[in-house]
């Protein structure tokens, strides 16, 4: 296919496709969808390798919002029935970040709901940031704290953050659609006070919200103009109690096409598979990883994910291999004079965790609780009951 060879010579020179090109991808046939993939999968061969980056979310305030997203769980307004907690203190904070560590991410994302930090939100946050840093060498840590205030994102920088999160979600033309306690551009803002302070900007997209392909394509040059350096592709968790609760859009086919297109118009920044793959891709997801190069491990912010263990398995049978394995192996084996136990201590001979290594933690190594199936063969999301904010094992 002509187009199919058009963007991967692009993605190979970092050269954006046409917005016809990226409306093309999404256009595309079933029939067509493995050659869309593999195309896709060549771009992001150059520039990751076969390598796959873990994150971990750690909420550290949950429910309690004023903001209406109507996509959010955790909106003003929302009747699910998510956990509700006010903001865990450092030392909590850095134990449940510990657990995807131990399972293996190499980012730890802190969220927290609300409109915005205030200033002594922001030095609490901080203090969590250095607990982390303290316990695990090596660690990037992501903050996602709503709309910053100015001077807020140079404060993060200044106590150890690495990154900090804001999506923009949709595109600008249907923003007001979805949220009108803010503005696209207050979105646009914080991601630019971000990159000014010289923490790694991260914003990406929420598919399945009824947007129409303008509207996807819209939202990802916009992400490219913004130069962010990580792309979250979110997909619709259609959670009861919000006012997009029968929003079920998105088929895995549809999953991967958005992914492809997000490559193809990102083709060297970090594409993140986030919230929803579970539910969406279902048994495409070892297909998605030839798209994109990057995973949330185990659970979301109100939602669970597949177990810990089986993310990892799902990476090794894809043939992918996890970042920064072998050097947690190296440390490993230079702290105790042999390779520990737990995931990615030991690695086959390409450095891959194998199943027998892909062992996270307790929680994570528990057997996965099969989600109930909705209307339509839709697989409804658990609520989260674990991890931060309880008393049980988080999952990683």
């Amino acid at each position: 296919m002509d187009l199919l060879n058009t963007l991967v010579e692009k993605g190979l020179r970092r050269e954006s496709p046409t917005r016809e090109e990226a409306l093309a991808v999404l256009a595309t046939s079933d029939d067509d969808l493995l050659d869309v993939v593999s195309a896709a999968g060549k771009v992001r061969r150059h520039w990751f390798g076969r390598r796959v980056k873990l994150n971990y979310l750690v909420n550290l305030k949950s429910g309690l919002c004023p903001e209406d997203c109507s996509y959010c769980s955790q909106r003003l307004g929302s009747t699910a029935g998510i956990l509700k907690y006010s903001w865990l203190k450092p030392d909590e904070a850095s134990a449940a970040a510990a657990a995807g560590v131990a399972g293996g991410a190499k980012r730890v994302c802190l969220v927290a709901s609300g409109r915005g930090p205030t200033d002594r939100d922001v030095e609490r946050v901080g203090r969590t940031i250095e607990a982390i840093k303290e316990q695990n060498e090596g660690v990037e840590v992501c903050a996602c704290l709503g709309l910053l205030s100015d001077g807020q994102a140079e404060r993060l920088k200044e106590a150890g953050a690495d990154a900090y999160n804001h999506n923009l979600n949709t595109s600008e033309g249907t923003y007001g659609e979805i949220t009108t306690t803010h503005t696209y551009a207050d979105r646009v803002d914080t991601v630019r006070k971000a990159h000014g302070a010289g923490l790694s900007a991260c914003s990406g997209l929420i598919a399945g919200m009824g947007e129409t392909d303008e509207d996807l394509v819209d939202v990802v040059f916009a992400l490219r103009e913004l130069d962010s350096d990580s792309v979250p592709v979110n997909f619709l968790i259609p959670f009861e109690g919000t006012p997009l609760a029968k929003e079920w859009n998105l088929t895995p086919q549809r999953c991967l096409r958005i992914l492809a297109m997000v490559r193809f118009v990102c083709p060297d920044v970090e594409v993140r598979i986030a919230g929803g793959r579970e539910v969406h891709l279902r048994s495409m997801q070892p297909l998605a990883l030839n798209i994109a190069n990057s995973i949330f491990l185990g659970d979301y912010l109100t939602s669970e994910g597949q177990a810990g263990k089986a993310d990892l398995e799902m990476i090794a049978d894809a043939g992918f291999t996890v970042l920064g394995a072998e050097e947690r192996a190296r440390r490993a084996t230079a702290d105790d004079g042999a390779p520990a136990g737990g995931c990615c201590a030991g690695t086959d001979g390409a450095g891959s965790c194998g199943s027998g290594a892909a062992v996270a933690s307790e929680a994570g190594a528990a057997e996965d609780a099969r989600p109930d199936t909705g209307a339509e063969g839709t697989v409804k999301p658990e609520l989260r009951r674990r991890g931060a904010g309880t008393a049980e094992p988080a999952n990683a």
